[in-house]
């Protein structure tokens, strides 16, 4: 699974963004719900997803607060 960056995410819709999230969201709970059970081949892809879900997050809240990575470039 490739890191997508936040810039690579900047460049997408609000819609592409929600579509994204519900899916790392379904992600996570599949993945939760193996390794629960003990069917995870690959337990650490959980904290991927949540990663990559946190990124797609950050962007729609930017995007919903009005602010842009360039109006906060200035600030400390």
């Amino acid at each position: 699974m490739a890191q997508v960056k936040a810039s690579q995410l900047r460049e997408k819709t609000l819609d592409e963004l929600k579509s994204q999230e519900q899916t790392l969201r379904e992600q996570v709970f599949k993945l939760r719900f193996q390794k629960a059970t003990g069917q995870a081949e690959n337990p650490q892809r959980i904290g991927l997803v949540r990663r990559e879900l946190a990124r797609v997050l950050t962007v729609i809240r930017e995007r919903s607060a009005g602010s842009s990575p360039a109006a906060t470039k200035g600030r400390p």
